[in-house]
């Protein structure tokens, strides 16, 4: 039950956000148990945004996860989502910021798994 929230300041076209998503889906699994048959992706792009009092490119990205999460897992996360966004938005990766987050109680389906 993860989700991955992306918010940039880039514009983001749909041939780009459709391969963040399917490559999100790859990435996930470094968090063991988890894959993209219960991944949900958010992209919201052209935000305001700004960096180290710049508006110049980047993003923010926040990993929800259902259950406690390893350090090793979010080290591998963060050096993918990075290359992810440098690859698809050529954004630099000193300019994007990734945030965890773990819980026990995540709902679903009118109920909570």
């Amino acid at each position: 039950m993860p989700y991955i929230n992306t918010i940039t300041n880039v514009k983001v076209t749909d041939e780009q956000a459709n391969n963040i998503k399917a490559r999100f889906g790859k990435a996930i699994e470094a968090f063991p148990g988890k894959s993209e048959a219960w991944l949900m992706v958010g992209i919201k792009d052209g935000c305001k945004m700004y960096f180290r009092g710049s508006d110049e490119d980047c993003a923010f990205v926040n990993v929800s996860v259902f259950g406690s999460l390893n350090s090793d897992a979010c080290e591998k996360m963060t050096a993918l989502v990075c290359d992810i966004l440098s690859e698809e938005l050529s954004l630099s990766a000193d300019r994007i910021y990734v945030k965890y987050d773990s819980t026990a109680d995540w709902g679903w389906n009118g109920g909570n798994f």
